[in-house]
């Protein structure tokens, strides 16, 4: 298929980050947000509201498929749900569009225009063409040609039949030769357009050609909506300020164009990022928004993470592996060189980032694409030379007071008796969006009284106790609450939220109860299925962390690899250690490090261990003086062959050690491990033999992704409350058929969600 996409499946998008914005100064090529009062208006948020008298507009030859492809085409999209318009006039037509036709294009959503055999010698279906095309370059309309025994190369060039019936049209229309150009014109645009071809996406056959069409109209129809606000505060205002410096449905929109965000940690720049994309996105053939960039590429292999997001996002297929940066900036330019497309990248810090995602001294898109880019620093704009610079500033005093209003009193102005505190308030907030979420939110509810004692410690400039209002939520929690919120800001960001559920529970300190507070609180979101939160909340629960101790080794949670490193090389670890990650920055990934096993002997309390992005790790001793109070041990590419087998993970919930040396996880005989429920063993290639599942009677995920060399897997089918298993290219040897009919026997009797594909052996 041209650029064919599937339906993808949709997360639960829980709670939405409010943003106040303001009026506009526009100066050379920067546009100053501030000074103007906002409206509670959402259309420029909420683009899934539009009105259209149809969903799609069909446009066809009738004599070539009316009574056949079509009729089944339009059936499928109506019983799919799918509102579509489809003339049943058989009647002789006229030269001329008819006005319904043309009224029937512009209220539509969509067209899908089904080039047939004879498509090209009907005029009307001609004009049709000019007018959806008109609709696609100036309305954001969504067209999608569909190729029916026809050659999307004949129609480009116009050759073969097609030749024929222009020449005919020539001798037909002498007196309009400017109709027939832009014709011409209309006929080799839609060929270059990604589209459906009968052959090349099908081999013919037709049912399943209408399966993917309709799944194509569905997810175009229904795209995934970024999650941006609940009481937007002027916000719209700016969404058509940015729509019109991205030039859309102008001339200029067949150019490539990059637009740059920029302005303080906190203010917004990615809620009117993600309110931009969700407007706008329909109009491309593909987008992507891939947000934290920073953080994201600062983890192992995570700029790849993010090139195989970008590729995934935009062509619906899975990139098995890309290996390397260079490989994916080649595939990238290789897929997306012709695309239109929509690209935000949200949070960037270094042009590196840039230049691994989207240009190497030349964009990778196609024409018509639009790149927005988000960060704090102005200069990194100027240096890659954006076309436009679109400049965030605090929030005006009025819309500041509105949007703590719906936080504090969940309406857009204070309650009679708290005007004036609430305006104190306002003030203390220094007109940042983030902090008078934060602010109102944790007022909510509260007396006058209340209030006055918290207000009364900020009476120093504002802008200097931002993580001071931030922190005033925090001071609010009850212990338990306050240790969730300490793990999430150290260890758990980014990850997925039924994960975390599963490890912290086993902690004793009730998930699903705290992570409610703390969201209720705008401390902690859920974007999709994952945990996320502000970088000023998590550096400031990092800063509270650092206060418990000058010594690294005395604190309660260690993520700074330096001061991992420290800890361990120095065995100054202790008892209060709780929870220790080690994750090396991409430059110093290859770097050699030497630990002693003992290192870890005085962290009797360590609950959470993490190990990433070490490649040369040289580990002296046996790690049995690892803490029996381990929840989580998350170690990739761990160069042990074996577990040593008076180990003690009796207490352990997820055992993670993707890309690792080992070859068998464990040879406990006795210790059933009766808390542990999740196992990934993805890409260990040495792997030979699976744990015995006997000993994991609790098991919920199980993932052997990679694992080419497992033959011996055992106790499988004691595997009583699995609910994932993933074994992608985990069987080398034709006689593990066996052991794919047991698991598909698991799945007979209850469901199981599993994927797996045997791999013979190679030779």
């Amino acid at each position: 298929m041209k650029g064919a996409q599937t339906t993808p499946t949709r997360g639960s998008l829980k709670r939405k980050l409010d943003l106040g914005f303001q009026g506009q100064n526009k100066h050379r090529k920067v546009l100053v947000v501030g000074d103007q009062m906002s409206k509670e208006v959402q259309s420029s948020t909420k683009p899934c509201s539009n009105h259209w008298d149809y969903e799609v507009f069909l446009s066809f030859r009738g004599a070539d498929t009316r009574k056949n492809f079509t009729d089944h085409l339009y059936s499928a999209l109506m019983r799919t749900g799918i509102w579509t318009f489809c003339d049943d006039n058989e009647l002789p037509r006229g030269e001329n569009i008819s006005k319904e036709l043309i009224n029937a294009i512009h209220g539509s959503r969509t067209s899908l225009v089904i080039f047939s055999k004879d498509y090209a010698s009907s005029s009307w279906c001609l004009d049709e063409l000019v007018q959806i095309l008109h609709c696609k370059s100036t309305m954001n309309h969504i067209f999608i040609p569909i190729f029916y025994h026809v050659n999307p190369s004949d129609m480009r060039k116009q050759t073969g039949t097609f030749a024929e019936t222009f020449d005919r049209l020539e001798g037909r229309f002498q007196e309009d030769m400017e109709r027939v150009q832009r014709w011409r014109a209309a006929f080799t645009e839609a060929a270059d357009c990604s589209g459906f071809d009968l052959q090349s996406d099908a081999n013919g056959f037709e049912a399943r050609f209408i399966e993917k069409i309709v799944e194509q109209v569905l997810y175009k129809l229904n795209p995934i909506c970024l999650d941006v606000v609940e009481h937007p505060v002027g916000i719209d205002f700016h969404v058509e300020e940015m729509k019109t410096l991205l030039q859309l449905g102008t001339s200029t929109t067949t150019k490539l164009l990059i637009m740059g965000m920029y302005g303080m940690g906190g203010i917004g720049k990615t809620t009117l990022a993600k309110a931009v994309y969700n407007n706008i996105c329909n109009g491309f053939e593909g987008s992507s928004c891939l947000l934290n960039v920073r953080e994201v590429s600062e983890k192992s292999n995570g700029l790849i993470q993010l090139q195989e997001q970008l590729l995934f996002d935009i062509l619906k297929v899975k990139i098995l592996s890309i290996g390397n940066v260079d490989k994916g900036i080649s595939l990238i330019k290789q897929r997306l060189h012709r695309k239109s497309v929509l690209i935000v990248l949200d949070d960037v810090d270094q042009l590196d980032q840039i230049y691994a995602l989207a240009t190497d001294g030349e964009w990778f898109f196609g024409p018509g694409s639009r790149v927005i880019i988000t960060t704090r620093d102005e200069h990194l704009l100027v240096k890659l030379g954006v076309n436009y610079s679109y400049k965030v500033e605090k929030m005006n005093h009025s819309d500041s007071l509105q949007l703590f209003s719906w936080h504090a009193f969940n309406m857009p102005h204070p309650e009679d008796d708290f005007w004036e505190i609430s305006i104190a308030a306002v003030d203390y907030a220094g007109g940042l969006p983030l902090a008078l979420e934060v602010l109102g939110s944790d007022l909510r509810g509260r007396s006058i009284t209340k209030w006055k004692t918290t207000l009364e410690k900020f009476r120093k400039s504002p802008d200097a106790q931002i993580q001071e209002i931030l922190g005033i939520s925090f001071k609010s929690l009850d212990h338990t609450t306050r240790e969730v919120f300490l793990d999430i800001a150290c260890f758990f960001i980014g990850v997925n939220i039924e994960y975390v559920f599963k490890i912290l529970e086993e902690c004793g300190f009730f998930p699903d109860i705290a992570i409610n507070i703390l969201v209720q609180k705008s401390l902690v979101k859920i974007d999709n299925t994952n945990l996320s939160m502000h970088d000023l909340i998590r550096d400031m629960g990092r800063e509270i962390v650092r206060q418990e101790s000058r010594h690294p080794g005395m604190r309660s949670r260690l993520w700074s690899h330096e001061d991992v490193l420290k800890v361990l090389k120095n065995h100054m670890g202790s008892e209060v250690v709780e929870g220790l990650s080690l994750n090396l920055p991409i430059h110093d990934q290859d770097q050699v490090i030497s630990l002693e096993s003992e290192a870890f002997a005085n962290m009797k309390n360590l609950r959470l261990l993490q190990i990433k992005g070490v490649k040369n790790l040289k580990l002296q001793g046996c790690i049995e003086h690892l803490s029996k109070e381990l929840r989580w041990i998350c170690w990739h590419s761990c160069p042990l062959r074996f577990l040593p087998p008076r180990l003690h993970l009796e207490n352990l919930v997820v055992l993670d050690m993707q890309y690792s040396k080992i070859k068998q996880v464990w040879t406990l005989e006795n210790n059933v491990l009766s808390k542990l429920k999740v196992l990934n063993l993805s890409f260990c290639e040495d792997l030979t033999k699976s744990p015995n599942f006997l000993q994991v009677p609790n098991l919920e995920e199980l993932i052997l992704e990679g694992c080419y060399k497992l033959v011996d897997i055992q106790g499988f089918e004691n595997l009583a409350f699995t609910k994932v298993v993933s074994l992608e290219g985990c069987l080398e040897q034709e006689e593990e058929i066996d052991f794919v009919k047991s698991l598909l026997e698991l799945q007979r009797r209850r469901p199981v969600q599993w994927s797996c594909t045997v791999k013979r052996k190679r030779k």
